[in-house]
């Protein structure tokens, strides 16, 4: 079980890590994670969406302490978490700062006001500031990146390059929120305090979003450029995944584990389905095997239902 300082483990149930922490939907939505899970667990969904369980807990953990990163950075898969950066990229530029835009366009009224006209383009020189930002992210880190995964070292680029150049794009956004508060002219609208409660978010998410680049993904960087891709990490069982593998070899068909576990048999499939795919172990033969070596259960215990099967 899979357990971090924000205390969720993979073992916890998805829906009660929401209830509990929503802007964790943000994180989701980043990995690729569509709602509908049910009662599934972290580590269930994570595995049905081809996510590293380890690594969305790490940015969990991050969301909601906002420290520990460079710990829990050994711990990360590089692709998944790139995976994620790159979808940030895509909310940031083409949902969240074009939204503030067009509230902060129907908020001032640039035709009456100086003071309105260069909000609009302070925002619009931020929000440049901002792509041109994360598209050197896409043109020189991220392929640099990808080729460390490859195997492939490039001689002219080094993440210490990212590191010096990382400027802290929630900084003027910061400076624009404080410029509306204190100069915008007096008779403020609801649409003006709605735009600026929207700033006050993405801000804090642009912070959350640099912290998982600076405590997370460049010191994991780091340590691929120097011990290279290795093998791929295999992921680790849950409580309940062993619980399965236990049943399966002792005989139990999917229904009589259901009815043992108290639940369905779809939940059944569905890690056995996942246990496949983490392990690389599709028989009932393999998993007995896996069980023995790694002491899930003793030979004595099986012997009936290896009996039944040769007969």
């Amino acid at each position: 079980m899979l357990m971090y300082s924000s205390g969720y483990s993979s073992d916890m149930r998805m829906c009660d890590l929401v209830c509990d922490r929503y802007p964790v939907l943000q994180v989701m939505s980043r990995f690729g994670i569509a709602l509908g899970f049910g009662d599934k667990t972290i580590a269930e969904v994570c595995a049905e969406n081809k996510v590293d369980t380890e690594t969305f807990l790490a940015v969990v953990g991050m969301s909601v302490n906002r420290s520990g990163g460079v710990e829990l950075s050994g711990a990360v898969a590089v692709r998944s978490l790139l995976s994620y950066l790159h979808n940030s990229h895509s909310y940031f530029l083409g949902f969240r700062l074009p939204a503030i835009r067009r509230k902060l366009i129907g908020a001032v009224d640039c035709s009456l006001s100086d003071v309105s006209f260069a909000i609009m383009r302070y925002f619009d020189e931020y929000a440049a500031e901002v792509d041109r930002h994360m598209a050197y992210e896409e043109k020189s880190v991220f392929p640099y990146v990808e080729a460390l995964l490859a195997g492939e070292k490039k001689a002219d680029y080094s993440i210490d390059v990212f590191r010096r150049q990382h400027d802290q794009v929630e900084a003027r956004l910061h400076e624009l929120k404080n410029i509306i508060i204190k100069y915008y002219p007096s008779g403020g609208t609801n649409e003006l305090n709605g735009v600026l409660y929207d700033i006050f978010t993405c801000e804090e998410e642009l912070a959350s979003h640099n912290a998982v680049e600076n405590e997370l993904f460049i010191p994991a960087v780091e340590r691929l450029a120097a011990d290279g891709p290795g093998e791929a990490r295999q992921e680790p069982l849950s409580a309940r995944e062993r619980e399965i593998i236990v049943c399966v070899v002792k005989g139990l068909t999917n229904k009589e584990i259901a009815d043992c576990l108290c639940i369905s048999t779809h939940t059944v499939i569905t890690h056995r389905r996942n246990i496949a795919s983490k392990l690389q172990i599709h028989s009932a033969a393999g998993l007995t095997i896996y069980a023995i070596v790694n002491k899930l259960v003793e030979l004595s215990e099986i012997k009936d239902s290896i009996s039944d099967t040769s007969a």
